[in-house]
């Protein structure tokens, strides 16, 4: 193997790249023109360009990634994850062309596709499943009996592809049909296969998964469980291994399971088994993913062993080596999906400029990402813009280490679910090992994910904008630079600068006086505060013989209108200077619903002189793989539906104006 080509991009190219260069392999890249500037392009010894933005013109073209290959002289493609990681006409077309496809051959990605065909060869192997029944082509009553007979509740299920697409609770007979219909349009436009399942809905369960590693030569080696339950909307966001809830025992026979499952198959490769498993430690097949998945990185911290150069040796026909079937779990690993999403609200995904993004850096933790400060978010692809993984001797300290690391994160320009994460991981459910799928019902995500500064931060943090603006003022200043920052003939003369911070407005008027800060806010004082450091990126505050540290990044010309960002122990607050004498704008019609992200138009439920209700659906938008629905926010009569089905709309483009009525 000299040549690899990656079929993929952003974190999982770069993270493959990392072990060809330790293995001597050159690495080829291949990028949209969306990923032009991306950092896995610079990091590849040569890229191929795919002409187009979309998944479906770029990444998800067999023929496009075929061709790169053989461009470049690659003898092998590695396909990562997602895209066509588990494409069985992409495998077949490598090694018809001569290329050595790193994963499993393409007659069991074939077989595990399809989870019904992957459920029926389970059961068939010995492997524990949970009822099912193929509903795609039912009538409506032949539908509900099978449900009957099934039992509710249930889950409704695409037979292809996964993350949460095509996917439904039903917990009884009323939302059945509806559910049904929804999982097979969301599978269709997802995977282009509208087979759906129904299947026994385990209630609270926990989500445990089985890494597996086989050799061309008939050895499987089960590599322990990582436990993945805490999820939004059917994906996860937050792993770990092993899993608070097995013990030796279960782990030896859930291992077992595992190899049964890709000894059936004749499976190749890196693999996962995943299971659903109750709360008295029955488990049953859920499906096989025939690829190198998300949260590998847990695993290879707990055993030492890289996943992937594992996945380049079994691809050049080398058999599993002792450290794979002699590998044991230490110590306990963590790892946090960071997304560029809004939590608060329905995790809409966010697209623009990630201004800033840094971590602290500390033994253990370990950042798998595709982004760095100055990248662009796209809508075209997933929004995950890092892994954030942290190992330890125990799972407290583990934890402990990975909130530490994400909640002092420096990341500005876009909303993230940094907040949520961190929350999850110190709630007391969560710390306890006591967690199942349904963590985030129980507790919501508007409630989790607010920020981690409260009220109380932001006064504070908008003194400290001001003062960094003072300080950066200063440093630009063309004249009397010797003069200290905010010196006044009147030393009791305030200063003033007023904030936006999200949906609250905060007037600081503030004066320096021998090192002192006197302020108020919103015309409340601000205890005394002492100050140690001034300068336009840091900020140090003694607050009643506590000295505290503020990093300030600031964003546009400070003597105009700016953003302003404070992080701190406190948390992290943007803050957007408002000009002194506004400018004016145009304005939207009133009533006027606006895009909350640009994507396309999957469905417009609603036509001119139609009258709505509060929380009627409207229209179903689409981005980053997932549907959005906007609905009417209270009653009123449709003017206008600016958009048509099919139509591509940016952030913040008027959708629907409406009329509001009273009732």
């Amino acid at each position: 193997m000299k040549m690899m080509l990656v079929a993929n991009r952003g974190e999982i190219a770069r993270r493959i790249f990392r072990t060809c260069r330790e293995m001597g392999i050159a690495t080829a890249a291949v990028y949209s023109d969306a990923d032009a500037d991306a950092l896995h392009v610079s990091e590849a010894d040569v890229a191929v360009r795919l002409p187009g933005v979309t998944p479906a013109e770029t990444y998800l073209d067999p023929d496009l990634l075929v061709a790169a290959a053989l461009a470049v002289g690659a003898d092998a493609v590695h396909p990562g994850y997602g895209f066509l990681s588990e494409n069985a006409a992409f495998a077949r077309a490598c090694t018809d062309k001569g290329l050595t496809f790193v994963g499993p051959p393409a007659e069991a990605i074939a077989a595990m596709g399809s989870k019904l065909t992957a459920k029926a060869m389970m059961a068939d192997a010995g492997v524990p499943t949970l009822p099912w029944v193929d509903v795609s082509d039912l009538e409506e009553d032949e539908l509900r009996k099978v449900a009957e007979d099934i039992g509710y509740p249930l889950l409704v299920k695409a037979s292809s592809g996964g993350g949460g697409r095509g996917m439904r609770q039903v917990l009884d007979g009323h939302g059945l049909i509806d559910a049904v219909t929804a999982a097979k349009r969301e599978a269709a436009a997802a995977f282009s296969d509208a087979t759906v399942f129904l299947e026994r809905l385990v209630v609270q369960p926990r989500h445990v998964e089985v890494q597996v590693l086989a050799d061309s030569h008939g050895s499987v080696a089960a590599l322990f469980e990582r436990d993945c339950s805490i999820q939004r909307r059917y994906q996860k966001i937050i792993e770990e291994s092993p899993s608070p809830a097995v013990d030796d025992a279960l782990r030896e026979r859930m291992g077992s399971a595992a190899v049964l499952a890709a000894r059936a198959v004749g499976y190749v490769g890196a693999g996962t088994v995943e299971f659903v498993m109750d709360g008295d430690g029955h488990y049953y097949f859920l499906e096989m993913n025939t690829r190198l998945q998300v949260e590998h990185p847990v695993t290879e911290l707990v055993t030492g062993i890289d996943l992937v150069r594992q996945q380049l040796l079994v691809a050049m026909g080398e058999p599993l080596p002792a450290e794979v079937s002699e590998a044991v779990i230490t110590g306990h690993a963590v790892e946090a999906r960071l997304y560029a999403e809004n939590p608060v609200q329905q995790f809409l995904p966010q697209t623009g400029t990630l201004e800033t993004f840094d971590f602290d850096t500390l033994p253990g933790v370990r950042i798998d990402s595709g982004v760095d400060s100055g990248s662009s978010i796209s809508q075209y692809y997933d929004p995950m813009v890092a892994k954030v993984i942290s190992w330890a001797p125990s799972r407290t300290e583990a934890i402990r280490k990975l909130s530490t690391v994400l909640a002092g994160a420096r990341i500005h320009g876009l909303v993230t679910n940094r907040d949520l994460l961190v929350r999850i991981l110190r709630h007391p459910e969560f710390l306890a090992g006591d967690t199942d799928t349904g963590f985030l019902v129980r507790h919501p995500p508007a409630e989790l994910g607010r920020p981690l500064a409260n009220p109380d931060a932001d006064r504070l943090h908008a003194v400290v904008a001001s003062l960094a603006l003072l300080a950066q003022k200063r440093a630009n200043a063309s004249v009397q630079q010797t003069v200290p920052a905010g010196w006044r003939n009147n030393p009791s003369q305030m200063q003033n600068v007023t904030f936006e911070v999200a949906e609250d407005q905060y007037r600081v008027d503030y004066v320096l006086a021998h090192g002192a800060v006197l302020a108020r806010v919103n015309n409340e004082d601000v205890p005394e505060l002492l100050l140690r450091t001034l300068a336009p990126g840091r900020v140090t505050l003694e607050i009643a013989g506590v000295r505290t540290a503020f990093e300030v990044t600031l964003s546009g010309d400070a003597a105009a209108s700016c953003i302003v960002h404070v992080d701190s122990r406190l948390g992290y607050t943007r803050l957007i200077r408002e000009p002194r004498f506004g400018a004016p704008s145009a304005a939207d019609a009133g009533g006027s619903l606006t895009a909350p992200m640009p994507g396309s138009v999957v469905r417009v439920l609603v036509e001119v002189g139609e009258d709505v209700i509060a929380g009627q659906p409207l229209l179903v938008l689409e981005a980053m793989k997932m549907e959005h629905t906007v609905t009417s926010p209270y009653p009123g009569l449709v003017q206008e539906v600016a958009v048509h089905q099919g139509a591509a709309v940016r952030d913040g483009e008027v959708l629907v104006v409406l009329e509001r009525e009273d009732k």
